[in-house]
């Protein structure tokens, strides 16, 4: 299981923060605590899933820390998790806007209860932010292959045929379309094609599977203006390098 990653904002360490802690990796999650200043958070916000605030006197007084936080998880749709007493909750909240913060623990708490509420929470918000992918081939080995090196990161639908894709094209957008360009009945082509013609997918993205690598096939696919292809016979670490590029460029356009 790929673990998540968890902010772990606290002050001061106590019996309760640390068994939270011990339960939290528990459960799967991988915790960075020790950072207290938005310098230091700064270095790992590009690995964090969330952020668990433990609610003290002493982050009361440091309100650099909660407005560094409040505007990294805008940004970057980071869920906040806050715990102290009801008092100390209501205080921190003048500092987060209500919709950065998706739960909030009362104390006296139970660590189990928190520690599983927050995996559950930081699993769903994981896929529901995934970007979906639609894999189309005509062999049942390479469509388990792809989806097997790429389903830890992305939300795979695998199709077997040109008219399973285009079945599945009529009721979901995927962000991207791995196609296999070679296949019996309806060939990538077609189906490109198809894509292209309806507005409503004009901006699905498409990248060619082939497993030719003469130019004559390379000409051929390229001349349909796909928005990239890759060789079946690459190794699968360059095939995931190759989406996580596509998709990293694309986020940079805009």
């Amino acid at each position: 299981m790929e673990q998540n990653t968890l902010l772990f904002v606290c002050e001061q360490n106590s019996y309760l923060t640390v068994s939270l802690v011990d339960k939290l990796k528990a459960n799967f999650i991988n915790v960075i605590s020790d950072v207290g200043d938005p310098d230091a958070i700064s270095h790992v916000a590009d690995m964090i899933n969330g952020v668990l605030i433990y609610i003290d006197s002493e982050i009361l007084k440091n309100s650099n820390v909660l407005i560094y936080i409040k505007d990294m998880a805008a940004e970057k749709d980071v869920p906040i998790f806050i715990l102290g007493n009801v008092e100390e909750i209501e205080s921190v909240k003048l500092f987060l806007p209500k919709h950065l913060v998706q739960r909030e623990f009362v104390r006296p708490v139970d660590v189990n209860d928190v520690a599983l509420d927050i995996h559950n929470f930081l699993e769903e918000h994981k896929q529901a932010e995934k970007k979906k992918i639609l894999v189309v081939d005509d062999s049942g080995q390479v469509l388990r292959n792809v989806k097997s090196w790429l389903e830890g990161r992305y939300s795979v639908t695998c199709a077997n045929s040109g008219a399973m894709a285009i079945k599945y094209l009529t009721i979901n957008k995927p962000d991207l379309v791995l196609l296999d360009y070679e296949m019996p009945i309806v060939n990538g082509k077609q189906i490109l094609e198809m894509i292209r013609s309806e507005n409503e997918f004009s901006d699905v993205s498409v990248i060619f599977l082939t497993g030719k690598d003469d130019k004559q096939t390379v000409m051929d696919v390229m001349n349909l203006k796909p928005d990239g292809y890759l060789l079946k016979t690459m190794k699968p670490y360059l095939i995931v390098k190759a989406v996580d590029e596509f998709f990293a460029k694309k986020k940079m356009k805009g």
